[in-house]
């Protein structure tokens, strides 16, 4: 299809090779460690579930003994096999006994790696069509009941309470919502471990734990079987415990996680290695499980300014996608992230917004792009609000957006009550229906203020990106190229969980769900 913004395919094509060889020079790095994270990811996986007496989750138990012994880099893989050939017990077994301090992993007699590795299959040949199913079940009820025309609609619960959340996200499937994100309660992404249960008491959001996520999924279900429509359910798969909520997530059928090392890095100072070895893990289970990611790139533009720093936000999605490329997720389960967040006082601004998000899709044809509303520049007038809301949904629409998250008109104000998130899906259902199809009927005048914008942008990002390719990418960031946030490579936090993996090192369930196994 040619291109209405009239972008150079060649530039498009230099910037995705740069983004391309910048991805591959860091995975050299992700291939050489683990984390405590993705060990732990591991042992959920494996089945390992329940907290001990203090309520530390029996996966932190295992994973602080293996790293405290020096065991850490050969794996909980390897530690889990050798016990069951030395003892004859579960996963859930010798986590139990090694809680319990009846069972010392790393004082066991050992096998070889092989032998090890041989031993967990079954268990992890169990886990994987356990995933598997749930997948299915998503594509059966996409099938029977169908779902919401794109762009859907995407509206936040976030009381803190799981049970009232599911009251309002119900509530809002009613109204006409396609997806339900559950905002995490604050600070849950620097915590280094997953709290266990269900919960109801969170500050601006809910605990993402395992308990939550199947309590919510049950009640979606619910609610799509009785309007006839599937609804899908989002969630963080970030911070630092990234691998492990993916886990959760493909355990419980969520659709949508927001997963974004960058985000981690830039807005929550959490360590650029530590982050980055959990993305890989953690996109390999999204892609395997059928999970759309969202990418965290609308939030530069809370911190840099929407005109100046458009670039900033291309150059990320293109190595976003090309991170998700070396973890296997096709693009139609990308969901790169951009925002509308220019100055509502400029003049012309909305053009250019027009202009950047039909970049987006023209760049990205394929990818499930998640556009975010205005907030940087909401009020509290709520009138004018619902207004720069209106023009984010004319845009949506017409560009050929995947995922709309809904602005709200009392942004700036209070966590939405259910009659503003009522009137925001309102808003959009009207906007998306009188213009449908506006985007196949409209041209852009040669060399006007639209194609001209998106052709500087592009070009701008192709600059960045062959700079970090020179540089590479933690220079990138400690230079504060992204958002206007600087971080040092071994500052922030998590990095003493960072491990060299030894040669006798064997995740088993990366090359299965690379593989797609069945």
């Amino acid at each position: 299809m040619k291109s209405k913004l009239n972008l150079d395919p060649k530039v498009i094509d230099s910037a995705r090779s740069c983004a391309a060889r910048i991805a591959a020079e860091m995975q050299i790095f992700i291939d050489r460690h683990t984390t405590v994270s993705t060990e732990r990811t591991i042992l959920r996986l494996l089945g390992i579930d329940g907290v001990d007496e203090v309520d530390t989750p029996l996966a932190n138990v295992i994973v602080d003994v293996l790293k405290e012994g020096g065991g850490l880099g050969r794996g909980a893989a390897y530690w889990i096999g050798n016990a069951m050939i030395q003892t004859g017990l579960s996963p859930q077994e010798i986590a139990e006994k090694t809680a319990s301090g009846e069972l010392e992993l790393l004082k066991l007699p050992t096998c070889t790696a092989k032998e090890s590795e041989e031993k967990i299959l079954p268990v992890v040949l169990d886990a994987l069509s356990a995933i598997r199913k749930q997948t299915e079940k998503r594509e059966e009820y996409l099938a029977t009941i169908g779902e919401g025309k794109r762009p859907y609609l995407y509206v936040i619960v976030a009381t803190g309470n799981i049970y009232e959340d599911i009251i309002q996200a119900q509530a809002a499937a009613r109204q006409g919502a396609d997806i339900i994100a559950v905002i995490r309660t604050t600070a849950q992404s620097l915590l280094d471990y997953v709290p266990y249960g269900p919960t109801t008491e969170g500050f601006g959001g809910t605990y993402a734990t395992q308990e939550n996520f199947r309590l919510m999924r049950k009640a979606l279900d619910e609610v799509g079987e009785d309007v006839g429509r599937y609804i899908r359910l989002c969630n963080y798969s970030s911070g630092m415990c990234m691998p492990e909520i993916a886990a959760m997530g493909a355990i419980e059928r969520l659709d949508v996680m927001l997963n974004d090392a960058l985000y981690g890095i830039l807005f929550r100072d959490i360590n650029m290695q530590r982050t980055l070895v959990d993305q890989f893990f953690s996109r390999v289970i999204i892609k395997y499980s059928g999970i759309i990611f969202n990418s965290g790139e609308d939030n530069y533009l809370t911190t840099a300014d929407a005109y100046e720093e458009a670039h900033t936000v291309l150059a990320s999605q293109f190595i976003n996608e090309q991170f998700a490329v070396l973890a296997g997720i096709p693009e139609e389960q990308m969901g790169l992230g951009h925002a509308f967040e220019m100055d509502p006082e400029m003049e012309n601004g909305f053009l250019y917004e027009l202009s950047q998000a039909l970049m987006a899709k023209e760049i990205f044809p394929k990818a499930a792009l998640k556009y975010m509303p205005p907030t940087k520049f909401m009020t509290g007038n709520i009138f004018k609000g619902h207004l720069q809301d209106a023009l984010f949904n004319m845009i949506a629409v017409w560009t050929g957006q995947s995922l709309q998250l809904l602005g709200m008109l009392t942004e700036a104000i209070h966590t939405p009550h259910l009659h503003d998130r009522m009137l925001s899906i309102e808003n959009a259902s009207y906007i998306f229906n009188n213009a449908r199809n506006i985007g196949e009927e409209i041209e852009f005048k040669e060399g006007g203020i639209i194609q001209k914008r998106a052709q500087s942008v592009l070009s701008e990002a192709e600059k960045l990106l062959a700079d970090i390719e020179k540089e590479g990418l933690f220079a990138t960031i400690e230079q504060g190229k992204f958002g206007g946030v600087k971080r040092a490579r071994d500052g922030g936090k998590g990095l003493a969980g960072v491990c060299v993996k030894d040669e006798q090192y064997f995740n088993p369930f990366i090359p299965l769900m690379m593989g797609g196994a069945k």
